[in-house]
Order: structure tokens, then sequence, then C-alpha cells
């Protein structure tokens, strides 16, 4: 490591809680840059040129977005212990994006149903709830959200099949947490922590609460506060790190879309918070995309996504 972790955050999303708790899991000290819920997003929009969704990584001038692909970071700073256990790597992986898709968006459907919603903004001025809500409807253009029902009924399901998992183990698959736990266990968290009042559709699967309280209890490591304009800063004052050489460790060009590295180009999330980050193409893996972008107060940056569940495009 030659450059502090920033996590860029804020403290009720779920998605940063599942990586608070990772780094809580490899005991990686890191800094707080606290992001606003909602837009306008200047600072966040400066480092990463359009993406908005919370928390992203900041190693130096490497900006890394979605948590599935920050899982990946992490586990390359500190391989041990590990995210991916050799005879499950396959299974963990599909089973967490099963997590963060599926189960994160019935979770959350069903948690802020007008009760839960009441609670989540309770001390919060009604403007700010209006916001949030308004903010949240912009991100999912062209998604087909659950109705409250339908999701308490997808949910109660999919919590008795975790629960079948979490009675035979500590953990979703065996005596160690591993990817698919962080997974699933946020979405639930939102539940548990941040709406209680919601939290008695855990009264059936008790063996869920449990498994939760074994996750918490890893905590979040060593945190300190950093400014989002210190962030900033440090991005100007940082070279990015060359395709290959970076914390993503696989570097050979898959191209599945016809377009040249250096070419300019967008890469957009598939479903939600679709705004675009445009740059020029300087990594396309088996794994990411890479793109280089300079901005007038983070000067230039790369800011790296995951393949699975986003859209390169030539721009323009």
């Amino acid at each position: 490591m030659t450059a502090d972790l920033i996590l860029h955050h804020y403290p009720s999303s779920p998605f940063s809680e599942k990586i608070r708790l990772v780094l809580g899991h490899k005991k990686l000290p890191w800094k707080s840059v606290h992001v606003p819920p909602v837009m306008p997003k200047p600072d966040v929009v400066a480092l990463t040129g359009g993406y908005r969704r919370a928390p992203f990584l900041q190693v130096g001038g490497d900006i890394y977005c979605d948590t599935a692909l920050i899982c990946d970071v992490l586990e390359h700073v500190r391989p041990e212990p590990t995210l991916y256990p050799p005879h499950l790597r396959g299974v963990c992986r599909i089973f967490a994006h099963w997590a963060d898709t599926t189960l994160f968006w019935a979770a959350m459907a069903y948690n802020l149903q007008p009760r839960g919603a009441a609670q989540a903004f309770a001390k919060a001025p009604p403007e700010l709830a209006k916001a949030f809500m308004e903010d949240r409807k912009a991100m999912r253009v062209n998604m087909t959200q659950l109705r409250p029902p339908d999701a308490t009924s997808a949910l109660r399901s999919y919590l008795r099949r975790i629960a079948n998992m979490v009675e035979e183990h500590d953990f979703l698959f065996g005596a160690e947490p591993c990817v698919a736990d962080f997974a699933t266990y946020h979405g639930l968290w939102y539940t548990r922590r941040q709406v209680p009042v919601m939290a008695d559709i855990f009264n059936a699967t008790p063996s869920i609460l449990e498994w939760m309280s074994r996750l918490e209890a890893i905590g979040h490591a060593a945190s300190t506060k950093l400014s989002s304009a210190d962030a900033i800063t440090i991005a100007a004052g940082s070279d990015p790190q060359p395709a290959g050489s970076n914390l993503l460790v696989d570097s050979a060009f898959q191209d599945d879309h016809g377009i040249p590295l250096g070419s300019r180009v967008t890469v957009t999330p598939e479903s939600f918070g679709t705004e675009p980050t445009e740059g020029e193409l300087v990594a396309a893996t088996r794994t990411h995309y890479s793109l280089r972008r300079a901005d007038a107060r983070a000067g230039l940056v790369h800011v790296h996504f995951p393949r699975i569940g986003y859209v390169l495009r030539a721009a323009g």
C-alpha cells in the first residue's frame, strides 16, 4: 500500500455498511469521507465524473466504483482473511450478485413502505424526506419496483431460504464469512438497524438474527475522518496508477465491443443511477473497465468499474 484507503459513504447507506464491514473483516484502517445522500454532489462528481452511488473507494488518484469491484480491491490489498474461499469462489460470487440485486431490492421495497419510511426520516425535516424519495425515484428510471405486498412476500421466502443455510453453519457457506455474507447482510441491516419498526419480519427466522449479530460483531476497523475537499486535494496531488499496476491485477485487454483502448467512451450503470461517466478507455479486462479523465479540481484520475452491471459505449 502506497496510499490510504478513502471510503466515500454516508452512515445510513446499506451498500456502505457492506464495505465498512469488509474493512473490519480485513482489519484495514481507512479514511472516512461523508457524502450527501442526495444530489447535488459536486465533490463526488469531481472525482467520479458522473457516478453518484455510495460508496466508492479512493486510493490516491484511483477511484473504484461499485461494491463488487471494491471487494476485489480490498482482497488484493489484504488477501487474508479471504472473501473468496478457493472451493467456493464461483458460488459465493454468484450468490453475492443475487444478494446485491434481487434480495436487496426486495428488502428495500419492504423497508421503505410508509411505516418504514416514516421511521427512517422521523428526525429529518420533511423537505429532506421528500428530496430523498424524489432522488431515488430519478435513480430508478426504467427499473421495475416491487409493490410493498409483493416485496414482503418475496422477502419472507428469501429469509426462510437464508435461514436454512445459517442454521447449518455460523455463516452462509461455513465457519467463516465470505463475500456472500456481506452482500446478503446489508439490506437486512437496514431493516434491523435503520427501520426497526419493520424488523418483525425476522420473527419467523431467529437464526438470521443470530447470523447478523455474528457479522455485526466484526465491526468497521479503525477509521479517521477526512473532508471531501481534502480527498479531492489528495487526488489532485496523486498520479493514478497505470493499468495493470493498480489494485486491479488483471490487465489483459478483452475486446467485446470493437472499441480500442484510447477511445473516448462512456460507462453507465445498467439500471440504478444511470448517470454516465465519460473518459478515455485505458483498460478493458475480463473483470473491469478503467477510464482516464481530467477534472479542474481533482486533476487527472482513473475511474474503475466492474464489467458486470455496467454498459460501455463509444462517446458521442
